[in-house]
């Protein structure tokens, strides 16, 4: 299985509810560029934020390499959420490459989780960024990180 995680692009500083960001224009264009990383990979599933700005993103992704996957929206993908949830939430996914769209710090943590094993290890990822790990399944320690894409 592979693993896509996917920051959500430059979003605007400040709204009274956080979660009413919505990208700037540099931050569509940031996953318009990260958009051409990950062309011609086929994603099995695409799961999103309910955020503004990670909804932005992953519309804005999928119509840029013009993929007919729906986005499925859910709530367990908001920055704080806990990596552990997560990885059960996720292991319910039987797919072989599924797209993330979420935040920092969960993310970063989730990478380091199952990567690791390790809740306070956490790769850095800006706005934008996309990494990859790959593993059997989806479980603490069991992945490995392939890669991670920073656009500038």
């Amino acid at each position: 299985m592979k693993l896509w995680l996917l920051r959500h692009g430059e979003a605007q500083p400040y709204q009274l509810h956080d979660a009413e960001r919505q990208l700037t224009e540099r931050g569509r264009q940031q996953v318009r560029d990260t958009a051409e990383h990950v062309r011609g990979i086929a994603f099995d599933r695409v799961l999103c934020s309910p955020y503004i700005r990670a909804r932005q993103t992953a519309e804005l992704l999928c119509a840029t390499l013009e993929l007919a996957n729906t986005i499925e929206i859910v709530p367990w993908l908001t920055p704080e959420d806990d990596v552990r949830s997560v990885t059960r939430k996720l292991d319910g996914y039987s797919v072989e490459t599924l797209l993330i769209v979420g935040h920092q710090p969960l993310l970063g943590a989730l990478a380091g989780w199952l990567t690791d094993a390790d809740r306070l290890h956490s790769v850095p990822m800006d706005t934008a960024s996309v990494a990859c790990l790959a593993g059997d399944f989806v479980g603490a320690g069991t992945m490995q990180l392939q890669s991670v894409q920073h656009v500038g």
